[in-house]
């Protein structure tokens, strides 16, 4: 009898490729595993608006929500818990009166400077490609070119 042979990784996929478990390309599609664990992080409409905001220097709770135009109070504070869950943003709070607290990027949070960078270049290409195809009507809103919303 043969010993039991151990089943590659599938994610809950039903018919799904093995997905690669390290050294992977980027262009090949079975390895999107790290680029989903990203985006899972820096998902959602404000979590990058944060952190441009704080990539200049920390930054207290009301001038960040000040700073990022139609962020509520409460959706700001549950954007940060995640960011600070998740490492990428301290919270500093200050004995003075009234409570004074600041938030600022941690050197790994840091190190999404690049990407945020990028991704800005990369949609500032995208916004004039599209603007120039004649398909938004409304350009200094992010264009959506799908109905969901992000």
């Amino acid at each position: 009898m043969k010993p039991a042979q151990k089943l590659p990784e599938m994610h809950g996929r039903r018919n799904a490729q093995p997905v690669p478990k390290t050294g992977a390309n980027c262009a090949n599609p079975k390895s999107i595993l790290p680029i989903r664990d990203a985006m899972d992080i820096l998902y959602g409409k404000w979590k990058l608006p944060i952190m441009g905001a704080l990539l200049t220097g920390p930054r207290r709770f009301k001038k960040l929500q000040r700073e990022i135009k139609g962020i509520t109070a409460k959706m700001l504070s549950k954007e940060l818990k995640d960011l600070e869950m998740n490492d990428l943003v301290t919270r500093t709070v200050y004995s003075t009166m009234p409570v004074s607290v600041d938030y600022a990027l941690t050197g790994y949070g840091s190190s999404l400077e690049k990407v945020v960078g990028e991704l800005y270049d990369w949609g500032t290409q995208h916004r004039k490609r599209i603007i120039a195809k004649g398909r938004s009507r409304q350009p200094a809103k992010p264009l959506r070119l799908v109905q969901n919303k992000l």
